[in-house]
């Protein structure tokens, strides 16, 4: 068995934890982890870890949150794409806040971008090791239904990979009948970074991307992957309830960083206020529990 497993989840700006928490680590150079596996705004953090650019995520989302052309109905409207492309992927990637690439390279962690093959209507654990070769693994993991459009990659068709594996710690420890991923051994620990508190329950309500993706139908030509939206919540509730009977077990091989209240940001928020509060809470949550993490990952 390997190390230890860092596991992000998606949630578009609630993310903004999740970038807190990763600032913090990387402030105390705690860089222990073997494997990064994001998922949606998750894989788009972990690229910045891997970098090891402190601030980078949360810069981001901040300064680019008012812009039409990051996430907006006009970029939808305009490209066919929520989440600009070629804003995102390649203007702010490559220009505007640059990855490291040099580091990102350099660095021996392996990070994985989770995404959903459409056909299938199962995960993809797509590796990224070159940039700006594998940004395009990246915006896969991040791409919503019914707000954008499929990417595909050596002939799949992927989107969101949270609607198929949203908190991907069980292939990363290799439980139960989780998938096995070419080139990954199975961790001995994961730190759980989630982006809602842990009461949360998911429902298939009208203002979840999954209701609206179904009742487009333009996904009716790939059964396997409307079955996975129909089923999504379930699924959810069920496997973080796993996790955290995990994480209840004696010295347990998992650790899970969660907002400790219901989360009021919206995957496309616009206040500046409320997403800089999420950062802080990521931050502090963090920080108080620096001893903690530390033991854990030994």
């Amino acid at each position: 068995m390997a190390g230890n497993a860092l596991i992000l989840e998606g949630g578009g700006f609630r993310g903004m934890f999740t970038s807190g928490v990763l600032d913090v680590l990387m402030e105390h150079g705690i860089y222990d982890f073997d494997s990064v596996w994001g998922v949606s705004a998750g894989a788009i953090a972990a690229s910045s870890f891997k970098s090891r650019q402190i601030g980078r995520s949360m810069r981001i989302m901040l300064a680019f949150r008012d812009d039409r052309r990051f996430m907006s109905l006009w970029s939808f409207a305009r490209t066919g794409d929520i989440a600009g492309g070629e804003f995102l992927y390649e203007e702010v990637q490559n220009h505007l806040d640059p990855v490291d690439v040099a580091a990102f390279e350099a660095n021996p962690l392996r990070m994985y971008a989770v995404a959903t093959d459409v056909v299938f209507g199962t995960p993809a654990y797509l590796p990224c090791v070159k940039l700006p070769d594998d940004v395009v693994k990246v915006k896969a993991s991040a791409s919503l239904p019914p707000v954008s459009r499929m990417v595909e990659i050596d002939g799949h068709r992927y989107l969101d990979g949270g609607t198929t594996d949203a908190v991907p710690y069980e292939v990363a420890l290799g439980l139960g009948d989780a998938p096995q991923v070419p080139g990954h051994e199975p961790a001995r620990r994961a730190l759980v970074v989630m982006t809602q508190h842990r009461e949360y329950r998911k429902t298939l309500s009208p203002l979840t991307y999954e209701y609206l993706a179904l009742r487009s139908h333009r996904y009716d030509d790939f059964p396997y992957y409307v079955n996975a939206l129909e089923t999504r919540a379930d699924r959810y509730n069920a496997m973080r309830a796993r996790l955290f009977a995990l994480e209840a077990q004696p010295q347990g091989p998992v650790l899970v960083i969660a907002p400790e209240k219901p989360v009021e940001v919206g995957v496309s928020e616009r206040d500046g206020g409320k997403l800089l509060d999420l950062y802080l809470q990521g931050r502090t949550q963090a920080e108080r529990r620096l001893a903690e993490i530390e033991a854990f990952l030994g």
